[in-house]
């Protein structure tokens, strides 16, 4: 078991790097489009600032950042670009989570090399896992599997066979057969593709139950948990994006003021930005406050209670539904510069695909609702519902 029961702070060094990378992020975003994945020198630059190692704990050489440090830089990323914000985000979140709960054999094959590792999946729709002596046999097809063109390592859901337990297992890319059918209305150059595993062998130590909350290594950040932490992921990459579109459609305004019959003159567009800018505002808000909260909650060593469970879902739900009303508004005004294909138009595109993300659901907007009301006593949250 884990003897570090505070969280583990890196400082803003993190941060600062994914800034400096802004130039070169926004400059390969429009060909990372085209290839529908990342770029290479972007790749290599997040590889060289550290950042796919966020997330992984700091016994691995990872730098472990608090929920806080994670927002910021996911957020720094995203608004750089939304899909580069995505992978990070994505993969981040799988390295990280195998680094604190895979057992001590699996970590030391995977986490042995000069680079970071950089995982691919998905961690719904489990395939079926089939026990064996010394581990499991999976098979299964999967969608959405971020990051994957840049992945040595896939992070699947599987239901044991027998027991229906829910596992995460964690297979060499190599296992995966690679669907290659991302042809998508946002975040295209994720790379997010539908990928199958057909009877593989998956040794025990490098599967975890899906609703592990103890670290075998690491700190106060892992006792959160797969999903919890999947929410800290999703919330960065909205504040990210929310923000870039704010500020684009500000610059487009700005750049025609003074011609008649522009939007910098209509006293309409202005009363509406200022409403998009303060919803954006008071979601951002309640996403870092909420996740202040849990901060001091796993700082002292506990675990988030179930009001507290509810607030990290709520505020994502919340700031996803505020960036999808944001970006129609920026959409709208943007006039034929955001019908063309271009920042805006991406944008748009980007920030209606990352809302319709499960952690955003209206199943779960409806369990946090029922939970804030009362309605639930006696129940806890197990994934996207609450259970008695």
């Amino acid at each position: 078991m884990s003897d570090t029961p505070r969280l583990h702070t890196a400082g803003p060094g993190h941060l600062e790097r994914a800034r400096a990378l802004r130039p070169l992020i926004e400059d390969e975003a429009e060909r990372a489009e085209s290839l529908g994945r990342l770029t290479d020198p972007v790749v290599d630059a997040l590889h060289e600032a550290g950042l796919f190692g966020v997330w992984v704990p700091e016994p691995l050489g990872g730098s472990e950042l608090s929920p806080s440090e994670l927002l910021d830089v996911f957020a720094e990323l995203s608004y750089a670009d939304p899909s580069t914000g995505w992978v990070v985000m994505a993969s981040g979140l799988e390295n990280g989570t195998a680094g604190a709960y895979l057992g001590d054999e699996a970590v030391e094959r995977i986490f042995k090399g000069p680079r970071m590792p950089v995982f691919a999946g998905q961690g719904t729709r489990p395939g079926v896992a089939v026990p064996v002596e010394g581990g499991f046999r999976l098979t299964g097809q999967w969608s959405f599997a971020s990051a994957m063109p840049h992945a040595q390592y896939v992070h699947s859901l599987g239901a044991v066979e027998g027991t229906e337990e829910a596992r995460i297992f964690i297979t060499p890319i190599e296992d995966a057969k690679q669907l290659g059918n991302w042809d998508v209305l946002g975040l295209r150059a994720t790379g997010s593709i539908d990928y199958a595993i057909d009877d593989v062998f998956v040794p025990e130590s490098q599967s975890h139950v899906f609703e592990q909350d103890e670290p075998l290594r690491g700190g106060a950040l892992y006792r959160l948990g797969v999903l919890d932490q999947a929410l800290i992921a999703h919330s960065g990459w909205a504040l990210g994006i929310g923000r870039r579109l704010l500020d684009e459609l500000g610059r487009y305004a700005a750049a025609r003021g003074g011609r008649p019959g522009q939007i910098a003159d209509s006293s309409a567009f202005h009363a509406d930005f200022a409403r998009s800018e303060a919803a954006f505002r008071a979601a951002s808000a309640l996403v870092r406050q909420t996740w202040d909260d849990a901060e001091r909650t796993l700082d002292a060593g506990g675990r988030l209670d179930v009001r507290q469970e509810t607030m990290v879902r709520l505020a994502l739900n919340h700031v996803t539904s505020t960036i999808a009303a944001v970006a129609r508004f920026v959409y709208a005004s943007g006039g034929t510069s955001a019908l063309r294909d271009g920042l805006i138009q991406r944008l748009f595109r980007d920030a209606h695909a990352g809302s319709a993300h499960i952690t955003s659901g209206p199943q779960v907007l409806q369990e946090c609702g029922r939970e804030l009301a009362g309605l639930a006593p006696g129940h806890t949250w197990s994934t996207f519902a609450l259970t008695p």
